[in-house]
């Protein structure tokens, strides 16, 4: 069931981008596992996927270390400074940094390790008090802050967006994002690659693909409704 859920959320992928007229093989589907079990993780893993994303650093550190063999596993939750060294070398990527501090934070743990981090920035978009992230107007100074860390890497831009009842509702927030990212891009900044966008979620991720994600976090289309009590 697992395995046919997420074939149907990739297909839908591939014709997003498509519609787009987008490479598919640039939107990276990312397998949201947060609150599952390994074993639905490993049923995915049977028919090839890699990457996966997880909100809870514990969570992503248990799952690591105990999957049968290595596959890329996203942070994508907030993160607090205290919890970056559980997930530092585990991660692929971050997808969640909004403040210095964190970035300070990741810096250091990523030294003592002889790494390079590789993060996104996290923007709060559609502006909800409820939401992390950085404000769109406060972005590209956070990027010009954290390019100056040796051992961070930022890659990109990543957002949650509202959660509504028709996708088209979020488009522009999506659009914005892309200016964004393009935007940032076209300064140069050294250290600082501008090639990923991170958005959109199993209500919205086709209009994520249509407004230029490279990468959407699909959790419930894939693995079902999450029992958040256990």
């Amino acid at each position: 069931m697992i395995e046919e859920n997420y074939r149907k959320v990739e297909a839908k992928v591939k014709e997003a981008a498509i519609r787009a007229g987008r490479n598919p093989e640039e939107v990276t589907l990312i397998a949201v596992s947060k609150t599952k079990p390994l074993s639905d993780i490993e049923a995915l893993m049977k028919i090839g996927v890699e990457e996966f994303g997880e909100n809870k650093p514990q969570e992503l550190r248990d799952k690591y270390e105990n999957v049968s063999r290595p596959v890329h596993f996203h942070q994508i939750g907030h993160l607090q400074t205290n919890k970056v060294k559980y997930i530092i070398d585990k991660a692929v990527l971050i997808h969640s940094v909004d403040t210095m501090h964190l970035a300070e934070q990741i810096q250091k743990e990523a030294e003592k390790r002889d790494m390079v981090a590789k993060v996104l920035i996290e923007v709060n978009a559609g502006e909800e008090d409820t939401k992390f992230g950085v404000t769109v107007e406060e972005t590209e100074d956070l990027v010009r802050q954290i390019s100056v860390l040796p051992n961070v890497k930022i890659c990109g831009l990543m957002t949650i967006a509202p959660f509504v009842d028709d996708p088209e509702e979020n488009r522009p927030i999506f659009r914005q994002m892309h200016q964004l990212l393009l935007d940032i891009k076209s300064q140069k900044i050294d250290n600082v690659d501008m090639n990923v966008l991170s958005m959109g979620m199993t209500n919205d991720y086709e209009v994520a693909i249509e407004e230029g994600a490279t990468m959407v976090r699909v959790g419930t289309a894939i693995f079902g409704a999450r029992d958040y009590s256990i």
